[in-house]
């Protein structure tokens, strides 16, 4: 059994464990108060709710629910050895990603991936709980690097929806109003290699909602997306179609006149009888439901079963589509999926020409 009582090589000298029964200790900003050496005030006490909302909107909520199920797991992990997981033991954690592993009770080992976003989530937890988690501590650093040594492989990427795929995908809704809007879902997140959360993080207008990221503006010649992403805002420029029944845009103005939306979230949930919008913001779910539904109603990779080939396609499907079927500059690409670099791009291009420069011959073989 784990010692209780292990050395901390990770939390800082003289700092008192919070309240570790306080579920909400460790939540972004609910340790923001008052200094205790500063009168309370009226006045203070709102800014400290003011100074919560703001640190509870510093990660995304994905990263955050992903983050406090990383805790929740390390957690009852802890809790099953007979130790506690506050105040950081480099030690424990490096037993712990072991585990994570090489399970000792049957259940499926994580990928590599996994297991470094479950240190990035400790790490947030503790951060927030006042102490320091080292990764690079050797009892840390040296099993992960044995981890990725002897189970690292290479990423399972989601398959593109290409362009002739998109155009099947659409033909197989209808033109209701719920089937106007997943017809824009699909052909903006297409054309815009727009990630899930993007789509349905949209506002009519800027500052039409407090949940929203992001808002649209309808030019002459095309859409413009306006988002506050991971790094910051960047905009994303959507041009007309050559054909009005795979134009996002028109898809877009079509919606948008028969919903009569004019307010508040752009994509939002429909009413049973299909008539109107209910104003309520749609899941980033529904955006993967919608691929997986239309892939299989189009009967697109109908050589695999069914179970096998929905796997193939999520959310990213449509980003990989647009990087692998336009045939532009990479530059072009990168700017449009907000990449930092050209290399994340390329893992996004499932079809690219690898040997468009062939050094070999250029070195005179």
């Amino acid at each position: 059994m784990v010692q209780k009582h292990m050395k901390s090589t990770s939390a800082p000298a003289n700092t008192a464990p919070p309240d570790k029964h306080n579920e909400s200790a460790g939540l972004s900003g609910e340790n923001i108060k008052v200094p205790d050496l500063v009168a309370g005030s009226g006045t203070l006490d709102r800014l400290v709710d003011t100074a919560k909302d703001y640190a509870r909107q510093a990660t995304a909520d994905n990263t955050n629910a992903a983050y406090k199920a990383d805790w929740a797991h390390y957690d009852h992990w802890c809790k099953r050895r007979g130790t506690d997981p506050i105040p950081p033991q480099s030690e424990l954690i490096g037993l712990y990603i072991a585990n994570c592993a090489s399970p000792d009770n049957g259940s499926p080992a994580l990928s590599v991936s996994t297991i470094e976003r479950r240190l990035s989530g400790l790490a947030w937890h503790y951060q927030q709980r006042g102490f320091s988690l080292d990764r690079k501590n050797r009892h840390i650093a040296t099993v992960l690097a044995g981890i990725k040594r002897k189970h690292a492989r290479p990423p399972q990427q989601k398959e593109a929806v290409l362009a002739q795929d998109i155009l099947a995908m659409i033909a197989t809704l209808d033109y209701g109003l719920r089937d106007l809007r997943d017809r824009t879902i699909l052909l903006l997140g297409y054309a815009g290699g727009l990630r899930r959360s993007e789509i349905v993080c949209l506002d009519i207008a800027r500052d039409d909602t407090d949940d929203g990221n992001g808002w649209m503006s309808i030019e002459d010649e095309g859409l413009i997306l306006t988002f506050r992403g991971k790094t910051g805002w960047r905009e994303v420029e959507i041009g007309r179609g050559s054909n009005e029944q795979s134009c996002p845009v028109h898809a877009l103005e079509q919606y948008l006149h028969y919903s009569k939306i004019d307010f508040g979230p752009l994509f939002q949930r429909i009413t049973r009888d299909d008539r109107k919008a209910t104003g309520d913001r749609l899941s980033d779910k529904h955006v993967a439901r919608l691929i997986k539904r239309t892939v299989r109603d189009a009967g697109i990779r109908s050589d695999l079963p069914e179970k096998e080939r929905l796997a193939l396609f999520s959310g990213h499907s449509l980003r990989a589509g647009l990087a692998t079927s336009a045939n532009v500059d990479e530059r072009h690409i990168q700017k449009q999926l907000g990449h930092a670099s050209v290399d994340m791009t390329r893992r996004y291009q499932r079809r690219r020409d690898r040997f468009r420069v062939n050094l070999t011959k250029a070195a005179g073989l």
